[in-house]
């Protein structure tokens, strides 16, 4: 898959599973139950033990599975990832050096930034798309909203408190795509092996996506004609 077709990928599915998990098992686990649940992407974070290697395992196993790494702080990361096979790299921040090597390589990069100042620098680097974070913590769907009507040019992918409750609002603010963690994939999910409660949870967040994109078509569909008024009517109106 190439750096096109990981945004194309990334655009259409609109949620990125951030798999942040104590043991490689439970991570592999929760890759493959969410796949199963009709989400192709995931986001194997270093935190998680033996990550690279996870992530060289996933890519050669399961070819369908769009595997990116995540909070991938440094270039020797960076490029352990890019060589384990890694379609994307992210971060909850921003890293001038990770982004252009990722640009050089040809692969996509979601940067972190949070301010309107970091998320332009971070833009202006190269960034594929960048990762607002963390969002709830400074306003919401409400700050997504801001940003994008601010930046209409850049795709955002809110991130850092995203939940069941929240998902579809800041799909609605204008999130091009939302990174969900334990929301998507609950601790005692993976401590019970629940496969299938994390397989409903895809598909519930996959509604989210749907009705978000179904309640903003009316709005691009509407006849440009039926806004128009003259100068005279605006002013005559008391």
């Amino acid at each position: 898959m190439n750096k096109a077709e990981v945004c194309a990928l990334i655009k259409e599915i609109a949620i990125i599973p951030a798999i942040r998990v104590s043991s490689t098992e439970q991570a592999h686990f929760a890759a493959e139950a969410v796949n199963r649940g009709g989400i192709p992407i995931v986001e194997i974070t270093m935190t998680v033990p033996g990550a690279v290697d996870l992530i060289s395992h996933l890519v050669q196993y399961h070819p369908k599975m769009m595997v990116g790494a995540g909070t991938v702080l440094n270039m020797d990361t960076a490029r352990e990832c890019v060589k384990a096979g890694a379609s994307f790299l992210t971060a909850p921040g921003f890293n001038r050096e990770i982004v252009e090597f990722a640009g050089k390589e040809k692969i996509a990069v979601l940067p972190g930034a949070l301010t309107p100042t970091e998320v332009i620098t971070a833009w202006e680097a190269g960034a594929d798309f960048v990762k607002v974070f963390p969002c709830a913590q400074v306003g919401g769907d409400k700050y997504i909203k801001a940003l994008k009507t601010a930046l209409p040019q850049i795709p955002l992918i809110a991130a850092g408190g995203v939940s069941q409750q929240t998902a579809l609002n800041f799909l609605l603010a204008g999130a091009t795509a939302i990174g969900v963690g334990t929301d998507l994939i609950p601790v005692e999910a993976l401590e019970c092996r629940q496969a299938d409660r994390i397989r409903e949870l895809a598909l519930r967040f996959a509604g989210y996506v749907k009705e978000a994109r179904a309640r903003m078509q009316p709005a691009k569909q509407k006849s440009p004609k039926s806004q128009k008024f003259t100068a005279t009517e605006d002013c005559a109106k008391p």
